[in-house]
């Protein structure tokens, strides 16, 4: 992975795009490898796209990598395929897979799992074009997606006209998705409606942070109900009204209970000092492309949570 830092003089005068900038520079990169190579843009700290003007004392830090491949590959990895029809598959995706290629994973991914399964041959990369073009040709049939290391439902659309259909029921937020966690620390209350903009944190490019009475951002919901406690931790079940990039694992560091096992936003835990990241989405309700009823799916509790709740019961008395 490389990085590309620079800041723009305070000379400069001229109201250009950010790719135009990039190429002008004696140790810049062209527009054909910013496109196909980029990972993250920012300026001035917060996420910016190519098209963006640039200014006198801009702080510009870029994210690429190289060597991309020429094409997605199907591969023959194993799913748990929990519904599938002619139009969509919903897997339960394992911990530690990436939903899509992308910079630092292009392979082993949920998408050439897919492919694999569907019976497709091998997708080639765009590597110049449009931005939005050269993404969705890495994520063929993914219409929302999970963290490597949340495991989960996630459903896949199998046909261009199911891709659709499942995107707009994202973007108009008719899909109910419930999570279940265990947090390094006790809510205040027992449930609440956690409601705040969400930014990248200005201290570290790789976070992001919950902040209120601000424009800046995104506006994130969160709505949780603690199950039971032991001691210092927790057992949640949230319903996100939002879909923003890690926006449970913020939520809950706003609420100063860190996801056991987040090394982002948490800490080592002296407890649970190998716990991986105690995040599942277990729950899904929506509507299926040409269904006028809602479908619900639902998966079995994974095994790293019921061993660390049994832990918990032996060290600590159970609160509800």
């Amino acid at each position: 992975m490389a990085f590309f830092s620079s800041k723009v003089p305070a000379e400069y005068k001229l109201n250009e795009r950010l790719d135009k900038y990039m190429a002008s520079l004696p140790n810049g990169m062209n527009r054909s490898k910013l496109k196909s190579g980029v990972s993250e843009i920012l300026v001035n700290g917060k996420k910016a796209k190519l098209s963006q003007k640039v200014k006198a004392l801009d702080q510009i830090d870029i994210q690429w990598e190289d060597n991309i491949p020429d094409d997605i590959t199907p591969e023959n990895i194993p799913l748990d395929i929990v519904f599938e029809n002619e139009n969509v598959t919903v897997v339960n995706k394992a911990q530690g897979m990436v939903t899509h290629p992308a910079c630092g994973n292009w392979e082993g991914t949920l998408v050439n799992a897919l492919l694999y399964h569907w019976g497709r041959e091998s997708i080639a990369q765009i590597k110049e074009g449009d931005d939005a073009e050269v993404l969705k040709a890495r994520r063929p049939g993914i219409v929302h997606r999970l963290d490597k290391d949340t495991s989960g439902l996630i459903i896949t659309a199998k046909n261009r006209d199911s891709e659709e259909w499942l995107s707009s029921q994202f973007k108009d937020r008719f899909v109910q998705k419930e999570y279940i966690l265990i947090t390094a620390g006790v809510p205040k209350e027992r449930k609440g409606d956690i409601r705040t903009n969400i930014i990248r944190d200005p201290k570290n490019r790789h976070r992001f942070k919950a902040v209120t009475d601000t424009n800046e951002g995104k506006f994130a919901r969160t709505i949780y109900h603690v199950i039971a406690s032991y001691g210092h931790y927790s057992l949640i079940r949230v319903r996100i009204k939002t879909g923003r990039t890690h926006q449970i694992r913020v939520h809950m560091k706003y609420l100063g209970c860190p996801i056991l096992g987040d090394v982002i936003y948490g800490h080592e835990d002296k407890v649970f000092p190998k716990a991986t990241l105690m995040l599942h989405s277990f729950c899904m309700k929506i509507r299926l492309p040409g269904e006028k009823s809602y479908s619900t799916f639902k998966t079995k509790t994974p095994d790293r949570f019921i061993e660390t709740e049994k832990k918990l019961k032996k060290l600590f008395p159970k609160k509800v």
